[in-house]
C-alpha cells in the first residue's frame, strides 16, 4: 500500500455547539483533495482531536470521509490509543466502513517497555488486514519507539509505514538503512519535510498542508525531479508557515493555529473541545499575516 507523498492529518470541523459539522466536513475534504492536493487524509488523529471524540463520532467520521473522498484519495483512520483492546475495536470499525488503512500512535502516558510497544502494535495489526502506519512522536507520548522495535514491527506483514515526528535524523537514517524494501518512512514535522526527503523518506504527514498543501506538493515533486536548489528555495519560502502554525508567537497547542488559518481562508471549521482552546486575538492576527495572499 502506498498512501502517497502528501498526507494531511485532517482537523475535525465543529459547529457552534462543538458538535461535528458534517456539512463543513464535506467542504473541507473536497478542498484538501482538489485544491491542496492531498494524496491521503488521516481522520481522527490527534490533529482531529481524537482524544475528545466518542467512538461513534470516530466511526461516523471514518464512514463519511470514505464516502466523500469516493476514491479520490486514501483514507487512513486514526485508531491508536493507550488501550490495546480499544485500538483493536476501533480498527475493526474502521475496516467495516471502508477505510484504506490505519494510523497507530505509540501508547501514550503509560510509558510501556519496548516489548509492550511491540506487543501492542502486533495485537492491533493482527486484528485486521488493513495496512498499518505506526506513529512515533516521543515528545507527546512520553516514549520513543526505538530502532530495533520499529524493525520488529516492520516485519508484521500489514505494517507498511512509519510516521516519525521528531528531529533525530540519525534515527531516520538508521531506519532507512535497515527497513525492508517497500516499507515507507514519513516525516511528521512539517519543517523537516525536505531534510527527511533528502535522506530517503517517502513523504510527509502534514498539518500545514491544510493551507499550503499544493505548495508542499510542488516542493516534494521539485525535489524528486532532481531540482535540489529549487526545492530548497521553496522550503525557505514555506518555512515561516511551518513554524508559525506551531509558534504564534509562542507555542500553541495544535490544532488551534491551523483551525484558525483555515477560518482565515474561508473554511468554518469551528472551535476546539476542552482542554484545547482557540488562539487569542493577537495570535489570530499573527497567523493571518503568515499568508500574504490574505492581506488587503
Amino acid at each position: 500500500m502506498d498512501f502517497g507523498r502528501l498526507i494531511t492529518a485532517m482537523v475535525t470541523p465543529f459547529d457552534n455547539d462543538l458538535q461535528i459539522d458534517w456539512e463543513q466536513l464535506e467542504r473541507l475534504i473536497d478542498y484538501l483533495i482538489e485544491e491542496q492536493k492531498s494524496d491521503a487524509l488521516i481522520v481522527s488523529g490527534t490533529t482531529g482531536e481524537s482524544g475528545t471524540l466518542t467512538d461513534d463520532e470516530k466511526e461516523g467520521l471514518f464512514r463519511e470521509t470514505v464516502r466523500i473522498a469516493a476514491g479520490r484519495c486514501k483514507v487512513i483512520a486514526g485508531t491508536g490509543s493507550n488501550d490495546t483492546a480499544h485500538s483493536v475495536e476501533m480498527t475493526k470499525r474502521a475496516k467495516a466502513v471502508g477505510a484504506d488503512g490505519i494510523l497507530l500512535v505509540a501508547p501514550y502516558y503509560v510509558r510501556p517497555t519496548q516489548e509492550g510497544i511491540y506487543s501492542h502494535f502486533k495485537a492491533v495489526a493482527e486484528a485486521s488486514d488493513l495496512p498499518v502506519m505506526l506513529y512515533n512522536i516521543p515528545g507527546r507520548t512520553g516514549v520513543n519507539v526505538e530502532l530495533e522495535t520499529v524493525l520488529r514491527i516492520a516485519e508484521l506483514p500489514n505494517v507498511v509505514a512509519t510516521k516519525e515526528a521528531h528531529e533525530d535524523l540519525n534515527h531516520i537514517t538508521q531506519l532507512l538503512l535497515s527497513l525492508p524494501s517497500g516499507f515507507k518512512v514519513y516525516c511528521g514535522e512539517d519543517a523537516l519535510t525536505l531534510p527527511y526527503l533528502s535522506i530517503g523518506a517517502h513523504g510527509v504527514v502534514s498539518v500545514a498542508s491544510h493551507v499550503i498543501g499544493a505548495k508542499m506538493k510542488e516542493m516534494i515533486e521539485t525535489y524528486l525531479a532532481g531540482d535540489i536548489a529549487g526545492a530548497a528555495a521553496m522550503h525557505h519560502k514555506l518555512y515561516p508557515v511551518f513554524k508559525g502554525l506551531f509558534f504564534c508567537p509562542h507555542r500553541v497547542a495544535s490544532p488551534a493555529p491551523v483551525k484558525n488559518a483555515l477560518i482565515h481562508h474561508g473554511y468554518q471549521v469551528g472551535g476546539l473541545r476542552l482542554p484545547l482552546v482557540p488562539v487569542t486575538e493577537s495570535e489570530s492576527r499573527f497567523i493571518r499575516e503568515l499568508f500574504p495572499e490574505l492581506q488587503a
